[in-house]
């Protein structure tokens, strides 16, 4: 498959473009102010603690205190809490989020002193494995050891990595278990264990991997070996670690002189993130419209992986990098509740409160008369679709997708089949379970960041985001009930209201206006007044008997 990462550098936006095949597959966008913070670690103080949702909540120093549910807290909290300098009383085991890991890793050998608490089959806390296969009928071993929890106080030191951007009102999630990235391993202070990369399935070079690493690795410290390692010798994975290594070093010093809350590591910007976590051998080139970016991205990758080097390119023509590469079209998909399949099809995506709604709809696509080969037809372009709009627009949570009914549970297999080979491309947690009578797919996707969307609009300040505004007799009819209530308590006999142009030409319309029958109801002389900055749905009234003073909010 081919790969390409297309960079286009602005003054205030950064946009970074993955395409595979020649189509978007992802986009990653980065303002000012709205800046990366997964993986930033902090040192902060515990702001509440509630046992009836088992978290706490942690003072960061930003808007909102961080999240840190008691399954965040590792095995190795007593370690960074002596480091911190303050003791915490030890009493039963939790589990280790493993959404701190940069990529899936298979641990050898298993971690067994790392319990999980048991969750439901269907729990979209705890996805089953990727294509639905159910393991609740799989041989138990040995019982569970009992849970174990850490005593949390507030106003407690804590040191806590951020593994979720900040969503709408909630802020940023947090782990106590911290983890450092470079290009080719993951440092796990006080951890001790070697984890390598799922990708990584040449069980020979695993081995070897394992060894070099061992051999380098001092006391205390574990790694996490990631893809990008795959072929690279002792030298370039000693460079790594020591880097990774006096990175914490420097977080351990600042623990020590900083006072909570403070920020006491950022990582890297979404542009060099993106290149050293997806610069791998499946790219075949890196474009890159900024000469500074250019530059800071050769000098990197020539400290790091010097053979890749003539991969990353310049563009130099004078049209927009992402018109040349039919990217910024592409990008105007993602904005659009309707997506067009090259059948004819079509599918609708409704974001909601809870979850992601995508209808699948034929349109006019009927090549034949047979329904069940139509249906499926469309099914199974709509699932490749469907998988790509999830990685592109960066959905996370539960979303279910309402495909075209099939009889044949044949056929319903093949479209599961199809969703499960599309979303082995998805380097986030993905769960999917098979289609049901009713044509749902259930899908649970990991949710790291905020949808793409958040980044290109905002809520309309008219409708508030729902896509409805009231109507204008409704607005009309709300003026009139405010007049009445302006009548019943005061003896005023004249009033100012400025409506938008759209409800003045109302009020004035026909042949006897509603203006008009307004007054002679009420005995009320009436000035309507057209100002285009009140919204459609709002009025202002205006008495001149209080010296033009705007009254409308004490008669609602």
């Amino acid at each position: 498959m081919k790969k390409e990462i297309v960079i286009n550098s602005a003054a205030t936006e950064t946009r970074v473009a993955i395409t595979e095949e020649g189509r978007l597959a992802e986009l990653f966008v980065e303002t000012p102010d709205k800046e990366k913070m997964v993986g930033d670690i902090y040192l902060g103080r515990i702001a509440k603690v509630m046992p009836g949702i088992r978290a706490a909540f942690i003072d960061l120093g930003l808007s909102q205190d961080g999240f840190l549910h008691f399954s965040d807290i590792g095995r190795r909290f007593e370690d960074y809490s002596a480091m911190i300098g303050d003791e915490a009383e030890e009493v039963d085991d939790v589990e280790r989020n493993g959404d701190t890991d940069p990529e899936p890793v298979a641990v050898e050998p298993p971690q067994r002193d790392r319990y999980r608490p048991p969750r439901p089959p269907h729990s979209p806390s705890r996805p089953r494995r990727r294509g639905g296969s159910d393991r609740r009928n799989e041989p138990q071993g040995n019982s569970p050891e009992p849970e174990r929890q850490v005593q949390l106080e507030k106003g407690q030191d804590i040191l806590v990595q951020v593994t979720k951007e900040p969503v709408g009102k909630k802020g940023v999630r947090v782990t106590s278990e911290v983890s450092i990235a470079r290009r080719f391993l993951v440092l796990l202070p006080f951890d001790g264990k070697v984890g390598i990369s799922r990708k990584i399935t040449n069980f020979r070079e695993k081995r070897r991997l394992r060894r070099l690493v061992q051999l380098i690795l001092p006391k205390g410290f574990g790694v996490i070996i990631r893809t990008v390692a795959e072929g690279k010798n002792e030298k370039s994975l000693q460079k790594d670690l020591e880097d990774l290594i006096q990175t914490w070093e420097e977080i351990e010093r600042s623990v020590k002189t900083e006072e909570s809350p403070a920020l006491l590591y950022k990582d890297l910007a979404t542009t060099s993130g993106v290149i050293r976590d997806l610069f791998s051998n499946e790219v075949s080139r890196v474009v890159v419209d900024s000469k500074k970016l250019y530059r800071e991205i050769r000098a990197y990758i020539k400290y790091t992986s010097p053979q890749v080097l003539e991969k990353i390119e310049l563009h130099k023509g004078r049209a927009p990098i992402f018109d040349v590469y039919g990217i910024e079209k592409e990008i105007e998909t993602t904005l659009s509740r309707k997506v067009w399949l090259k059948s004819g099809g079509y599918i609708i995506i409704e974001p909601t409160e809870a979850m992601v709604v995508i209808d699948v709809n034929s349109g006019r696509y009927a090549p034949k008369k047979d329904q069940e080969q139509n249906s499926l037809r469309t099914d199974l372009e709509a699932a490749r679709e469907v998988c790509r709009q999830l990685r592109l627009r960066d959905i996370g949570g539960i979303i279910v997708c309402d495909f075209i009914d099939l009889e044949d549970e044949r056929n319903k297999r093949k479209v599961f089949d199809e969703l499960r080979k599309e979303f082995r491309k998805d380097r986030a947690k993905v769960t999917v379970l098979p289609m049901t009578d009713f044509g749902l797919v259930q899908v649970t996707r990991q949710r790291v960041r905020q949808n793409i969307l958040h980044s290109f609009t905002e809520p309309c300040p008219v409708c508030g985001g729902s896509g409805l505004v009231q109507s204008k007799t409704t607005t009309l009819n709300q003026l009139e009930r405010w007049i009445r209530r302006f009548k019943a308590e005061t003896h005023e006999k004249r009033l100012i209201v400025r409506v938008h142009p759209e409800l003045g030409s109302l009020l004035h319309s026909g042949a006897v206006s509603r203006a008009r029958r307004i007054m002679l109801k009420y005995f009320l002389w009436l000035k309507i007044e057209s100002d285009p900055d009140i919204p459609v749905t709002e009025f202002r009234c205006i008495s001149p008997k209080r010296g033009l003073r705007d009254v409308t909010d004490k008669y609602r």
